[in-house]
């Protein structure tokens, strides 16, 4: 790899894990250029700003996991046991992520998101941007199993974003109480939802 592209893909690195692990405001230019050891002059070469090196960072770190979300999702693989074999694996990856850092780090792309979403538009429309790309996997999976006659849904689509919210959710309370608990029924949970178990009681 050419030096110029290593710095670049350093400071992407760099830049999701340190925003990660703390929080886009408490990180700065500085922090980023020195952890990834580039001088800041070179920062700017690459990027205009702060906010245009973490919408890379945000594109780089899920082409990173992509092709995990493809073996996951793969039409190979039945439908259920896609959205189980999902959760199953963020679950595995929050137990190792804890047991290296000491936290729960939740997902970095709602957490973003989250935390700028009335104050910088271009992460809003990235975090937008790849949250509707998690919900097609999850669409995929959803639309399979129609076809095979294993769930009954009138609306995929909706079907999807319900998924999406309940799995969001439950990474968000294992980030607030920084313990992988939540996410240990996440399956269950799942399940519960795309096979139309999960409805509220009557009061």
């Amino acid at each position: 790899m050419k030096p110029e592209c290593e710095s670049k893909c350093k400071l992407l690195r760099v830049a999701m894990r340190l925003i990660s692990e703390s929080s886009y405001g408490s990180v700065s230019v500085e922090d980023i250029c020195t952890a990834a050891g580039v001088k800041k002059g070179s920062f700017y070469y690459f990027f205009p700003s702060k906010s245009d090196l973490t919408v890379a960072a945000m594109e780089a770190d899920w082409q990173d996991k992509q092709p995990g979300y493809d073996r996951i999702f793969s039409s190979q693989t039945s439908p259920l046991e896609r959205i189980a074999c999902y959760c199953e694996s963020s679950l595995q990856c929050h137990i190792t992520e804890q047991s290296n850092s000491g936290k729960v780090l939740g997902c970095p792309m709602i957490t973003l998101g989250a935390e700028l979403s009335t104050r910088d538009e271009k992460i809003r429309l990235k975090t937008v941007e790849i949250m509707n790309r998690y919900i097609r996997y999850f669409e995929s999976a959803v639309r399979d199993a129609m076809a095979l006659g294993e769930i009954e849904a009138t609306d995929p689509a909706a079907l999807a974003r319900d998924l999406f919210a309940y799995f969001q959710g439950c990474m968000l309370a294992a980030k607030v109480s920084n313990d992988v608990a939540p996410l240990r029924g996440i399956r269950e949970g799942m399940t519960r939802l795309v096979t139309g178990q999960a409805k509220l009681q009557p009061v």
